[in-house]
C-alpha cells in the first residue's frame, strides 16, 4: 500500500524558505516503527502522520516524528498540518472551518485557520499545555555546550531553564546578537548537561535585533543531533510564556526570527498570557505547499 504525502515550508510565505515538513495524509494502518523509518527518511526536523481523530468532536489525531523519536508536541508541523489539510480540504471540495482541533500525545492542540489569497494560508495554534519549568542549568556548562563564553550568556532576566509547553527545551537568553550569531553546538557539552528534566535541544534568544524592525526577538534551536532547526514553534511559545510571567500582567505578543543564519529565514508570530490557571501560549505564522507524491509503507521484516 502505497500513501500520500504532502511537504510544506512552514513560518514562511515562500517556498524554500522556513522550515519544511512532511505530511503523511491517512496514515491509518502504519505502525509506530514504520512512521519512525519514514520520518528518519525524509530527515527533516518532524514528519506529522494524520490519522482519523479518536473523538468525532475533533479535526484528526497527529503523531509527530523526529528523525530519531516521537514527540509529543511540536509547533511547525500543526502549522504546517493544518495549512495542508485545509488544502486537501478545499481542493475536495469539503468546507473549511475556522479552526481546527488535532488530538496530540501532549493534549489537544485548538488551530485557527488564516484564510488568504489562495485559500487558508497560514495558523495560530494554542499549546496543549500551560507553562511548565524546570531544572536550572549552570552558565558554564551551558557556555561550553554553545561554543560561548560565559559573557555571553544574559541572566538578567532569567537563568538557563527548562521550559514547556508540551515540550521541554533548554531556553537560553544571549547578551547580544553577535552572540546568537557565533553559537554552535558543542557534542560534549551537550552530552555532559542534557537531557534535563526532558529537553534534549536548546533554544537561544535575544532581543537584540541588531536594529531589524520586523522582529522583536531573534533565535536560533539546536537538537540533540547536533542539527539546527529553521523554526521551533513549540520552543518559541515556552520562551514567549516564559518572558509573559516574568512579566506578570496581561498578553505578551513578540514577533520572533529565526533560521537567518542558517538561510532558512522564519517569522514566528507568539503570545502568552497569564491566566488563573498559568501562562497559556501560543504561534503563529504562514506556510506554502512544496512537494507531494506517495511512498510505500516501509517493510519492517
Amino acid at each position: 500500500m502505497r500513501y500520500r504525502y504532502v511537504t510544506a515550508d512552514v513560518f514562511t510565505h515562500r517556498a524554500y524558505g522556513g522550515n519544511p515538513l512532511a505530511v503523511v495524509l491517512g496514515a491509518e494502518g502504519l505502525a509506530a516503527a514504520q512512521m519512525q523509518r519514514i520520518a528518519r527518511e525524509f530527515n527533516y526536523s518532524e514528519t506529522s502522520f494524520v490519522l482519523p481523530a479518536r473523538d468525532a468532536a475533533h479535526t484528526a489525531w497527529v503523531r509527530i516524528f523526529t528523525p530519531d523519536r516521537e514527540v509529543p508536541f511540536a509547533g511547525h508541523p500543526n502549522v504546517g498540518t493544518a495549512v495542508v489539510l485545509a488544502r486537501e480540504w478545499q481542493a475536495a471540495g469539503r468546507p473549511v472551518p475556522d479552526a481546527f482541533v488535532f488530538e496530540e500525545e501532549a493534549g489537544l492542540v485548538r488551530i485557527a485557520l488564516r484564510a488568504g489569497a489562495q485559500g487558508v494560508e497560514g495558523a495560530e495554534l494554542l499549546a496543549p499545555q500551560p507553562l511548565s519549568r524546570g531544572g536550572v542549568a549552570p552558565v558554564a556548562a551551558v557556555a561550553r555546550a554553545l561554543k560561548l563564553g560565559v559573557a555571553d550568556i544574559d541572566t538578567s532576566e532569567h537563568p538557563p531553564q527548562v521550559v514547556s509547553v508540551g515540550l521541554a527545551f533548554l531556553v537560553v537568553q544571549l547578551a547580544s546578537r553577535d552572540a546568537l550569531r557565533r553559537a554552535a553546538p558543542d557534542s560534549e557539552g551537550y552530552a555532559a548537561m542534557l537531557p534535563l528534566d526532558g529537553a534534549k535541544s536548546i533554544y537561544v534568544y535575544t532581543t537584540d535585533t541588531a536594529g531589524d524592525p520586523r522582529t522583536d526577538v531573534q533565535a536560533r534551536m539546536f537538537t540533540g543531533r547536533m542539527t539546527e532547526d529553521p523554526a521551533t514553534g513549540s520552543a518559541t511559545a515556552a520562551m514567549t510564556a516564559l518572558r509573559a510571567a516574568l512579566r506578570g500582567d496581561g498578553v505578551l505578543r513578540l514577533r520572533v526570527g529565526q533560521g537567518v543564519d542558517m538561510g532558512r529565514a522564519s517569522l514566528l508570530s507568539a503570545h502568552a498570557e497569564p491566566r488563573a490557571d498559568g501562562v497559556w501560549a501560543g504561534v503563529a505564522g504562514q506556510a506554502v505547499a512544496v512537494m507531494e507524491g506517495t511512498l510505500p509503507a516501509p517493510d519492517l521484516a
